[in-house]
Parts: structure tokens; sequence; C-alpha cells
């Protein structure tokens, strides 16, 4: 997984992905002005730096380049993610504390991303699960 983007590389990125489409330096610039100063040979050398790093591709368009994301921001976050959960010395004590740190709506998110992941038959009925009335149990 590439190293985590940087302020400035999030920044850009940021605009592309949200964009949607191939940007060129001088789009990124005058939408960057907005929040700072900066030069265009910066965003020259990060868009440069971005293509590089395997995150945009660029095309040739006259004299200037055009640059589009080659993944998605989810994808970008999810490699994060992942790489973070990977490095943990024990991954299962990870994700309890992760979820731990959830809301229920993102609990929700959660349940519903691994009934999309794996298909409605793969997702635990949560009305029958270990624990509830319905399963017997008594937990």
């Amino acid at each position: 997984m590439p190293k985590p983007l940087g302020e400035l590389e999030d920044a850009v990125m940021s605009r592309i992905w949200k964009w949607n489409r191939p940007v060129t330096v001088r789009e990124v610039l005058e939408d960057l002005q907005k929040e700072r100063s900066i030069a265009y040979t910066t965003v020259m050398t990060v868009l440069d730096n971005l293509q590089r790093k395997g995150w945009v591709r660029r095309h040739a368009e006259g004299r200037a380049y055009r640059y589009e994301a080659v993944s998605s921001r989810a994808a970008y976050a999810a490699a994060l993610m992942n790489d973070a959960w990977s490095r943990s010395d024990n991954p299962t004590a990870a994700l309890v504390a992760f979820f731990g740190m959830m809301n229920e709506d993102q609990r929700g998110m959660v349940r519903d991303a691994l009934r999309i992941a794996h298909g409605p038959e793969a997702a635990p009925d949560e009305e029958n699960t270990p624990g509830s009335a319905e399963d017997g149990s008594g937990r």
C-alpha cells in the first residue's frame, strides 16, 4: 500500500475525487487559492509527485497535462484501514476497539457493507444471532 497522502496531496486529491474528471494544474490551483496562498509550480510538483506515486495518471493536452485519479477515495480509505489493521499484532482486538469507537449509525454502515460485500444470505440475521431471544440460548 502506498504511504498515506500528505496534507497538500490530500487537498489536491480531494478535488480530483470530487470533480471526478481529468483536471489541469490551473483548475486545481484556482480552487486551492480560495483557501490558501499557493504557487502554480507547487501544485504542478504535487500533481507530478502524485503521478509518480501512482495516485493519478496524466495525459498530454496541448502543452499541458490533464490528471485523473487512478482509484476512488473509498478505495484509498479502505487501503489505509486495511494497512493499519494488518499491522496489528492482534487484528481481532484491533477490530473490536475500532467498532467500539463507532456510534450506532456507523455500526449500521458496517452491517450494510457486510451485506453488500457478501450478499444478503451471508449476513447474519440479527434476530437469530447468538445472544438474542430467538436463538434459544438465553444469553
